[in-house]
């Protein structure tokens, strides 16, 4: 590959200083995070060494769609699981026919949960049921949260890692007690796991462990597995044969799955085993962050491959930072800030393949020169 001179990088960091970030993260020779590009070639990869002549399913049928949901059953130590082209859909039905089966429509969760935020309001337009937001927005739910709630509800949803606040974790007895207490209550207890399998290092526990605590359990495969769409949703048969009913009045059931299958199985065994080396990924590139001035990660040792870093300057003052060390060292962190404050922003970092492609010495110098020139705003 071509490599710019110094002169040429000069010259860029000047005529390009109006780059966006996102461009500049679309330019440069080396991405910090993730897995890779969400390029067409995803699909291919997988596909390479699929015979094809196999059948695909059809409209939930058929051996590749009936071998993968039997697997990640047994992966999560329940006797029955569904395969979903969304993580968003399996959710929504999953906490519907808790409600159905306890004659109650309400469910409680994480004021920040996907299903509040980022779903437009499905659960409720959808499926009429009310959302309790347990807890405090900036912090784990609690089973002190759980104890104090004086309204009935059918389902409690727990999130592992809470996304919105830096990928946090409760303390696994703190887990266990939550689900000791749901169960002695008769409130139905689901797991949002869509990076269940990468807190796994942290917590020490495989992920039949942690679902064993849960009632029913939904996994994706486009976050530390870099599938390119799906998810499956486990629990018990009956749940899971109702679950089908509903998968097919959401137009779940397409004629066929199978290409979302397939590079879900195909990264799936690509990427399971990587997992501890992703945590311990995420540890060191947060001790840099943490190293620089004005930046702090959430949380400060990660739990998951994922974090949040955080900068005590606008984003209007970072961009133009993160844009220069990327013309000028060819390494990007990111290609987009969220404002947290008139002087803060921050940006969510998922450690993966692409970390071991970055040459540490140029990782570390582009970092060494990030802190200087955030003491030069901030001092």
């Amino acid at each position: 590959m071509y490599k710019r001179t110094g002169t040429e990088k000069d010259h860029d960091v000047e005529q390009n200083n109006k780059l966006t970030l996102a461009d500049a993260f679309g330019q440069a020779a080396y991405i910090v995070g993730g897995n890779g590009s969400r390029k067409v070639k995803v699909l291919q990869e997988a596909l390479e060494q699929v015979d094809g002549e196999t059948f695909s399913d059809h409209y939930g049928h058929g051996s590749i769609i009936d071998e993968f949901q039997q697997e990640m059953a047994d992966v999560l130590g329940k006797e029955s699981a569904v395969f979903f082209p969304s993580g968003t859909m399996a959710q929504q039905i999953a906490l519907r026919i808790w409600c159905d089966r306890a004659g109650i429509k309400r469910v409680a969760y994480h004021p920040l949960s996907h299903l509040e935020i980022h779903e437009e309001d499905g659960l409720k337009e959808l499926h009429q049921i009310e959302s309790i937001l347990l807890g405090e927005a900036d912090r784990l739910i609690t089973l002190g949260d759980v104890r104090g709630m004086k309204e009935k509800y059918a389902c409690l949803l727990l999130e592992l890692p809470q996304r919105e606040i830096g990928g946090q974790l409760p303390a696994y007895e703190e887990l266990e007690a939550i689900s000791a207490y749901c169960r002695e209550h008769g409130i139905k207890l689901h797991l949002d796991g869509a990076r269940l399998f990468e807190i796994t290092p942290y917590y020490e526990k495989t992920p039949a462990e942690i679902s064993g605590l849960f009632d029913s359990v939904y996994i994706s495969f486009y976050k530390g597995i870099g599938g390119i769409a799906g998810a499956i949703l486990a629990g018990e048969p009956d749940f899971m044969q109702e679950s089908k009913v509903w998968k097919r009045r959401h137009g779940g059931d397409l004629i066929g799955l199978y290409p979302y299958i397939l590079s879900s199985q195909y990264y799936y065994n690509g990427r399971i085993g990587k997992m501890g080396h992703y945590y311990e990924q995420a540890k060191e590139l947060a001790s840099l962050f943490n190293a620089c001035y004005g930046i702090r990660t959430i949380p400060e040792i990660p739990v998951s491959n994922m974090f949040h870093i955080h900068f005590a300057l606008a984003a209007s003052e970072v961009e133009p930072l993160l844009v220069q060390m990327a013309q000028q060292f060819d390494i990007a962190i990111t290609s987009y800030l969220n404002k947290t404050g008139g002087n803060s922003c921050s940006f969510e970092m998922s450690t993966g393949d692409r970390y071991d492609l970055v040459p540490q010495d140029k990782l570390q110098a582009a970092l060494t020169w990030l802190d200087g020139a955030l003491q030069k705003q901030l001092l």
